[in-house]
């Protein structure tokens, strides 16, 4: 049996994995104008982002999003299941 606490820690440190991931990717997205906001991670394995800047508008951001971040997201965290951008 798991408690609040340790649940609580567990959302952190999977937090913090993809925090860092996304941290890595980070200067290349910058690099072309745009940015990477974490907004959440869903019980069954979801990141939800929100492309910022250039990245907004760019007929490119869906395969940065598929083909770069998502890749990079399942290979370094196995459990995740998939990205999904969330508009403003």
């Amino acid at each position: 049996m798991t408690t609040g606490a340790q649940v609580s820690d567990q959302d952190q440190t999977l937090r913090g994995r993809v925090e860092r991931v996304l941290d890595a990717i980070r200067p290349y997205v910058q690099g072309d104008g745009g940015d990477i906001e974490l907004l959440d991670i869903t019980d069954d394995g979801i990141v939800q982002i929100r492309l910022a800047g250039a990245c907004v508008g760019c007929m490119y951001s869906m395969m940065t999003l598929q083909a770069g971040i998502e890749r990079m997201l399942k290979q370094e965290i196995p459990e995740l299941r998939a990205v999904e951008a969330v508009p403003f």
